[in-house]
């Protein structure tokens, strides 16, 4: 039975897509600071990402070398940049960038002697087309976006696929405070070309894609799944 691991997995996104590796037959650790719900086949594991030390000893828990990563660990804090402070734009790299980074590497060293292994990293439509007051995330999540690339251009000879996932406006995870007005609701999902949110389910579903033989080709790929949004620009500026 083969064995996903998941950062943050403990809650939302991360959950989300743990739980729709469980229905493909996987079993499942999270890596997370806090415990994971209680699911048959799933593997709470107490880490911090940012910590090489922890996850080493995290992945020295497990019974085998994953056969699937998903960096999917991240923060967001919203504030103009000229009220971020240096700790906290550092921190948001921390996790979001070089914790995939520092996560993957290890997980990789020991998917590569068995020649065999797929990583998909959790990017964003923020990485893409960024917004203000989003500080350091955008900067990380297209510096994932890149790194993803560079993961596969070196791994992939090794018999590694890396790809990422880059989630939209999601009704769910760390945008729930956002989308807990209704009426932000409303007007977000009223800009986006399929007329709804996302959801956690959406994302989960491309991540188990890419994790799929059906995949078996693509390598150091973005996808985007957000409904269109990211190419809607013109659709938003009236022709006169």
């Amino acid at each position: 039975m083969p064995l996903a691991l998941v950062t943050g997995g403990a809650a939302g996104l991360g959950l989300a897509t743990a739980e729709a590796a469980l229905a493909r037959g996987y079993r499942v650790a999270s890596l997370d600071l806090l415990p994971a719900p209680e699911r048959p086949g799933l593997v709470s594991l107490i880490g911090d990402v940012t910590d090489p030390a922890s996850i080493d000893a995290a992945l020295a828990a497990l019974d085998s070398v994953p056969d699937l990563l998903v960096n999917n660990a991240g923060i967001v804090r919203f504030a103009p940049l000229l009220d971020t402070t240096t700790a906290d734009f550092a921190r948001t790299i921390a996790i979001n960038l070089t914790g995939a980074f520092t996560v993957a590497r290890a997980v990789a060293a020991r998917m590569i002697p068995r020649g065999s292994g797929v990583i998909v990293n959790i990017t964003s439509i923020g990485g893409i087309q960024t917004s203000p007051g989003t500080n350091a995330y955008a900067p990380a999540k297209a510096g994932l976006a890149a790194l993803t690339e560079l993961m596969a251009l070196e791994w992939a000879p090794l018999g590694l696929r890396v790809n990422s996932v880059a989630p939209g406006m999601i009704y769910g995870g760390m945008s729930s405070s956002v989308y807990a007005d209704e009426g932000t609701r409303q007007r977000r999902a009223s800009a986006v070309p399929a007329r709804r949110l996302g959801t956690e389910a959406d994302i989960a579903e491309a991540v188990m894609f890419l994790a799929s033989d059906g995949a078996s080709y693509v390598n150091g790929h973005q996808l985007v799944v957000d409904g269109g949004v990211t190419r809607a620009t013109m659709a938003m500026i009236p022709r006169g």
